[in-house]
């Protein structure tokens, strides 16, 4: 992870996934799928929070660092134990616009 890309951006969200609040099942195969419904949830809520941003003229960006280093990223923000850092979204305004020149839908999407 570019350590520019971090310190240059004004601002850093981390978002977190705790299971605190969530359902206990008995079994593994639904405390696994509770803890999938979690993290998705939080996926699901940061391309929102992209989105927003996007349509603010603003650019951001997720990166997926904290799943490598989750403690480390814990102690540095002093989070509580139980809180799942997964991801860090840079958010800011762009240094310079870039145009890029998009391939036709057609040749990305196959419809069936």
């Amino acid at each position: 992870i570019s350590h520019a890309r971090l310190t240059g951006a004004p601002v850093l969200i981390v978002p977190c996934v705790t299971l605190a609040d969530m359902d206990v099942y008995p079994d593994a195969v639904r405390s696994q799928a509770e803890r999938t419904m979690a993290v998705q949830s939080v996926a699901l809520a940061c391309q929102n929070l992209l989105l927003a941003a996007h349509a603010a003229g603003l650019g951001a960006c997720w990166m997926c660092a904290p799943l490598f280093v989750p403690a480390l990223v814990r102690q540095a923000l002093e989070l509580p134990e139980d809180w799942e850092p997964q991801a860090i979204l840079t958010v800011g305004y762009p240094a310079e616009e870039k145009q890029k020149a998009r391939e036709p839908l057609a040749s990305r999407i196959v419809w069936r």
